[in-house]
């Protein structure tokens, strides 16, 4: 057995913090989205500890001097823990909307079955930001437990006590601590705030919501995946709840619709507008009592 895997096998606080886990069995494959931050490298020293065969990969965005050094981090103990190691680099240029830029070309470069390292913290700071943003119930059940966010169940203090107890090397990134970026500004003042005024562990509270939010979202697919959604009068009569799921559901299949959109497409059901467009150069149009998504190059 792996030296440092014995060791995370015989310490009581690693092995009680992976009860906790929704890692797939020991022996499956996992891909793990390792930036070298506490929260993905204590991933991937849970992974290992649970028997999977890991494959740990690094994606370098290129947007700091010597990010091409945070690779021999995550290379380091990867080895370390007898897994494998891949390293991908990216170039995201600087400009607005950094993050999400970040984000989607990362994903691009990633395998569709990764597995990423976010806590129960993010999912409070994403059901926060999600509210901010007048998501609704499906934003406010955040993210899903389950093998893509296998550590979702831990704190970030957890994290960080773990790859402090076994002396982990971890890559610190300074735009963590950017108040420009909305997430840094939840994560160190809003979610503070709300403590202190509550005098509660809010995190855990929103967790807990997330959750709930999720087992009625879930509900609430299953029942609109009974509706037609391309059948007019069906849509124009199912309750407006169901309605407005069936249409998300199925325009989600071009790309995930604002509820704008939702509502517009609603108005076409009904009969208060022939057609209307979605966006990505496309429309709904009803004719017969169907509707149809066409490109508007068609027209």
């Amino acid at each position: 057995m792996n030296a440092l895997v014995a060791k995370l096998k015989s310490n009581q606080f690693a092995c009680e913090l992976l009860t906790r886990c929704n890692f797939p069995p020991a022996g499956a494959p996992l891909n793990c989205a390792v930036s070298g931050g506490k929260d993905s490298m204590a991933m991937l020293l849970l992974a290992c500890l649970n028997g999977c065969d890991v494959t740990a990969i690094h994606v370098d965005h290129s947007l700091r001097v010597g990010s091409d050094a945070e690779a021999q981090v995550v290379d380091q103990l990867a080895k370390l823990l007898g897994a494998k190691f891949i390293s991908k680099t990216i170039k995201v240029e600087p400009g607005s909307n950094l993050e999400a830029r970040a984000r989607e070309a990362r994903y691009s470069v990633l395998p569709r079955d990764i597995a990423t390292g976010h806590t129960a913290d993010d999912q409070a700071e994403t059901v926060l930001i999600n509210l901010l943003r007048g998501a609704g119930l499906q934003g406010l059940a955040g993210m899903q437990r389950g093998h893509a966010h296998p550590i979702l169940g831990l704190r970030r203090s957890e994290t960080e006590q773990l790859c402090a107890m076994f002396e982990i090397k971890c890559v610190v990134d300074p735009s963590n601590a950017d108040p420009k970026f909305l997430r840094n500004r939840v994560r160190h003042e809003l979610m503070p705030l709300i403590d202190q005024i509550s005098q509660r562990d809010v995190a855990a509270i929103l967790d807990r919501q997330a959750e709930l939010f999720r087992d009625d979202a879930e509900l609430l697919d299953e029942l609109a995946k009974a509706i037609d959604p391309t059948d007019a009068k069906a849509v124009a009569t199912a309750p407006l709840a169901l309605a407005r799921r069936a249409i998300r559901i199925w325009l989600t299949e071009i790309y995930p619709p604002d509820a704008a959109t939702v509502e517009r497409v609603l108005g076409v059901a009904r009969g208060e507008t022939t057609a209307c467009e979605i966006g990505m150069n496309r429309e709904v149009r009803r004719s017969q009592q169907r509707l149809q998504v066409i490109s508007k190059s068609q027209n």
